[in-house]
């Protein structure tokens, strides 16, 4: 699933390409999505303007028009197309391989747009979904209301995190991945910033000291800037906004790198695969404590 950095390089992509554009038309080729697309909902999207486009979290915010706004989520597998006037086909998000014969089977929802151009929702497991909103309910979306500070924002600090953690005896791990403490990290930034803070993962959240805390909120930072900056990192079929891999990747210092040796020149280890709540957990246990 993508995290903040794969979803904030689909944002950048798809304001470069469809921003300004009208909604022609709607084709939905398959209503049964994560959630089912409501198509009288979905038609009142015609002969608007997608006006702006914002990420929360891991979704994308399509403001349409002064009243609609269109919620996305991606899923495991969901992405979007771009077709140009002459219908060259582009990339946006993940699947570095077009593959026309193929994709054709798995585009969900079509949108036509001014210009001649399109916008394609295409989705192969179709655990992604598609909700339309008035502007002003959004925010009260099940999906939006309760979600924690953004961590590339100021409101994700030592004093909040400090706050929120006390008297949390669940793992450090679990606790940055609840979505309600902070919005948009998964297992794979999450692996990365507690090897950087030197923290092992299954320590409860409440032990933590304030050096620690504050490591946590300045790599967590630093890896998802670095990561937005080198297109996000490519698992599976991930790749960047200019159809390109993600290279985020090449740098980790623990992810998916188990038995292979700690990227600490002072350590002489390996790195360790544990499984915390269902979810790969990589770590160090020399490095972190």
């Amino acid at each position: 699933m993508p995290e903040l950095p794969e979803v904030e390089v689909v944002k950048r992509s798809l304001e470069r390409n469809i921003l300004n554009l009208i909604i022609k038309k709607v084709k939905i080729k398959d209503v049964n999505l994560r959630y089912k697309v409501n198509k009288i909902r979905l038609s009142k999207l015609v002969g608007k303007k997608i006006t702006k486009i914002k990420r929360r979290s891991k979704f994308l915010i399509f403001e349409i028009g002064k009243t609609y706004r269109m919620l996305v989520h991606l899923g495991m597998t969901g992405k979007f197309f771009f077709t140009d006037n002459k219908d060259n086909k582009f990339k946006t998000s993940f699947y570095y391989f077009i593959n026309y014969k193929k994709d054709q089977k798995h585009n969900r929802v079509i949108f036509i747009l001014s210009k001649k151009q399109k916008l394609i929702y295409n989705d192969v497991r179709k655990f992604g979904f598609i909700k339309i909103y008035s502007s002003s309910l959004i925010k009260k979306s099940q999906h939006l209301a309760h979600l924690g500070p953004e961590p590339l924002k100021k409101s994700w600090n030592f004093l909040y995190l400090k706050k929120y953690l006390f008297g949390r005896e669940r793992s450090i791990k679990n606790t940055l991945m609840d979505q309600k403490c902070v919005s948009g990290l998964g297992n794979i930034y999450v692996n990365e910033i507690l090897f950087l803070s030197g923290i092992k993962p299954d320590r409860k959240a409440t032990k933590l000291k304030d050096f620690e805390i504050e490591k946590i909120i300045k790599f967590s930072k630093k890896i998802l800037k670095n990561s937005i900056k080198l297109g996000g990192s490519t698992i599976k079929d991930f790749s960047s906004e200019n159809g390109k891999k993600g290279v985020f990747q090449q740098y980790f210092k623990v992810y998916g790198r188990e038995n292979q040796d700690c990227s600490n020149i002072d350590c002489n280890l390996k790195i360790i695969r544990t499984v915390i709540s269902n979810r790969a957990t990589f770590f160090c246990k020399k490095c972190q404590k």
